[in-house]
């Protein structure tokens, strides 16, 4: 007796399949990706994640650690006319622009979760090249007649011109760079990461005492 031709499964229907769990582990699994999904709207949450889509200044000190950047920018004469994104963001594109912004944001996220941040937060090569590029940009017609307009920050690093700092080194950040450099700045208050249930549910001490 000749045996019935097998059916062929579509390819979706079987990676589908693949990662459809075993009937005894479906109710654990569907805990904890209810966990994981829990835990990750939070951590959006606390973490003021929409900001960083926005171009306000005050999303960089979102981390403690940027108090100084953000309060040398705030005194600078850049403080009037620009924003942190002006300068550390590439402008010349849509695409380019926001893929910098989440590869950046990103790498800052993983050392500030980490408790990995420097003494001296100082820029990496990838953002000294938007950085270059952005002052061109915006100063394009003072320094038509400047040799740097035409140095990128990669020719910079192979000994063939300087770039805008080696001269401005102080703009926009000062001169003392550090965690502590600016220990009486204002800066803008930020939201608590505790919830508001865990607030009113642990009493604060008496400060009277």
């Amino acid at each position: 007796m000749q045996e019935e031709p097998r059916q062929k499964v579509p390819a979706v229907k079987r990676i589908v399949n693949a990662f459809v769990p075993p009937d005894k582990w479906k109710v654990p699994v569907i805990v904890l990706l209810g966990i994981f999904a829990g835990l990750g709207v939070y951590v959006f949450f606390i973490s003021n994640a929409v900001s960083y889509l926005s171009d306000n200044p005050e999303t960089c000190v979102n981390c403690h650690v940027m108090n100084p950047q953000y309060a040398t920018w705030q005194k600078s004469s850049h403080g009037r006319v620009a924003t942190c994104n002006d300068c550390h963001v590439p402008h010349d594109n849509f695409a380019r622009k926001y893929f910098f912004k989440a590869s950046d944001g990103l790498r800052h996220a993983t050392i500030f979760t980490f408790r990995l941040e420097p003494q001296v937060i100082t820029i990496k090569e990838a953002g000294a090249g938007v950085v270059q590029e952005n002052c061109i940009r915006c100063h394009y017609f003072r320094v038509q007649m400047v040799y740097a307009r035409n140095i990128t920050y990669k020719d910079y690093l192979k000994g063939e011109g300087p770039v805008c700092w080696s001269c401005h080194r102080e703009t926009p950040h000062g001169r003392v760079r550090g965690l502590a450099s600016a220990p009486y700045a204002r800066v803008p208050n930020l939201s608590p990461a505790v919830p508001e249930w865990l607030r009113t549910t642990v009493p604060e001490k008496d400060k009277s005492k």
